[in-house]
């Protein structure tokens, strides 16, 4: 009886507001009881249509950011873009394919410094549920300088009752943002995921809303609105990243907190995440990572040698830090600010914890960066990461820095991560120095691994 109540319900409520074929849409899909029990078919990428904001004059030097996430024939969904490509231009069968957003003239837009292009991108979702596809859990917006980790995004949205109404996403990075802006509302770049059934209660109301939010500025605003009238919060999900700062983004992807990497954004206002690599090489080489262990990358362990009483600190896939002592967990886990606000390039606030960088030469650790990665045995990776010359570092004549300076390479193996670890409660994985391991005294060897029984990073 719940599932001809919900499809009755539809069927009616939805010839008003400006969208009489709703309840055809919401039939199609079969809401029925069998969708709710244990038994239904997991969350996987199929699932999903992914909406992403573009235009042809930013198409040209972005497309390469979605060609990198993009899978032809598994991903669904569309770019849209404000007009049709020239008939001259061939689209690359590796980008996702293209629509042409439809005329928004009439459509009421009074910010001041904006651009109406935003209402545009605010009917994305409306548009791509209109084309009524078969089989949808989930629309997913983002931009077209956005990249998903879809494997990461499913594990992410299979937590969720696609079968209820849900908006999950995630706020700025950078206080001033989310002040001007707001803290409930999703922030399109990092992308954020809208269930079926709450896009189908969204199109009802959408374009009246966005006359009612006209004085809103940008698409992301106008969403939240428009979702605050049906009562939907935001669910907020720390893997979907905005990255609203602004210089080196190396403090911040070292200290990611413990979930899963769904989407990294703006990646033209950073510095590039690998030194001596372009942005789009230094995307690969997390990639090169991401896909052979999705779950593990950018996840951190601590762990100590308690015979040289140095400290090792890994963000899984990107870099290892090095330090020549012993360091608290606390300290391991705050973020050096190597970057600034996004607005105003400021040194502060963001909405997470950062340390000043050791103006100290031998304060600082000593960075490696990911050179390659290797599948070793069943369900197991090695993760060689090599040390990165800084001319500060050899400012350092303390005799105690020498050893360390004079490790010139980590290797980090680790079993692949058990995405159902996500599901319960959060807690980083340990680590040990595997004793033994120098080669030559140049580099060391790291062993990730779960965590013992009342087992800690604490220094004696």
């Amino acid at each position: 009886m719940a599932s001809i109540y919900t499809i009755i319900y539809f069927a009616f409520s939805s010839q008003t507001h400006g969208c009489p074929h709703c309840h055809q849409i919401i039939v199609t899909q079969k809401f029925t009881d069998n969708n709710i029990t244990m038994g239904y078919e997991k969350t996987n990428i199929s699932h999903i249509v992914f909406g992403i904001a573009g235009s042809m004059n930013t198409w040209n030097k972005r497309q390469n950011y979605s060609e990198l996430w993009w899978k032809p024939n598994i991903t669904r969904g569309f770019v849209w873009l404000d007009e049709k490509p020239p008939n001259n231009v061939t689209w690359a069968k590796t980008s996702p394919p293209y629509k042409v957003s439809g005329n928004t003239s009439r459509f009421k837009y009074t910010c001041w410094f904006g651009s109406r292009s935003t209402i545009r991108l605010a009917r994305i979702v409306k548009e791509s549920f209109e084309l009524e596809l078969e089989n949808v859990r989930w629309f997913v917006m983002g931009d077209d300088d956005t990249v998903f980790f879809t494997e990461n995004l499913v594990t992410v949205l299979s937590k969720y009752d696609h079968n209820q109404m849900y908006y999950v996403g995630g706020n700025s990075e950078s206080v001033e943002q989310d002040l001007i802006f707001s803290y409930t509302m999703a922030y399109g770049g990092g992308g954020f995921a809208i269930s079926y059934p709450l896009a189908a209660q969204l199109v009802r109301i959408l374009d009246a809303c966005i006359d009612r939010y006209s004085t809103l500025c940008y698409s992301d605003q106008k969403i939240q609105s428009c979702l605050s009238e049906i009562g939907i919060p935001l669910t907020k999900e720390l893997g979907f990243h905005q990255v609203d700062i602004q210089g080196n983004p190396y403090g911040f992807l070292a200290a990611h907190p413990l979930a899963p990497l769904v989407s990294l954004h703006h990646l033209d206002s950073i510095n590039t995440l690998f030194p001596n690599l372009t942005q789009i090489d230094s995307f690969k080489n997390l990639i090169s990572a991401y896909k052979t262990d999705p779950g593990r990358t950018l996840q951190r362990s601590f762990c100590y040698d308690l015979r040289r009483n140095w400290t090792v600190s890994v963000s899984w896939g990107y870099t290892v830090q090095l330090y020549p002592s012993l360091v608290t967990a606390k300290q391991l886990e705050t973020a050096f600010q190597t970057f600034q606000t996004f607005t105003n390039m400021s040194n502060q606030p963001f909405t997470f914890d950062v340390q000043p960088e050791n103006p100290d030469p031998c304060g600082r650790p000593i960075v490696y960066f990911l050179d390659r990665v290797e599948i070793v045995g069943d369900g197991k990776t090695l993760t060689t990461y090599k040390r990165y010359v800084e001319d500060l570092e050899k400012g350092c004549g303390n005799v105690n820095y020498a050893p360390a300076l004079a490790i010139l390479s980590v290797n980090v193996s680790a079993s692949s991560f058990n995405p159902d670890l996500w599901n319960k409660a959060p807690r980083r994985q340990c680590c040990e120095i595997v004793e033994g391991s120098d080669w030559v005294d140049s580099g060391i060897e790291v062993n990730i691994r779960s965590c013992n029984h009342f087992e800690s990073v604490t220094p004696p």
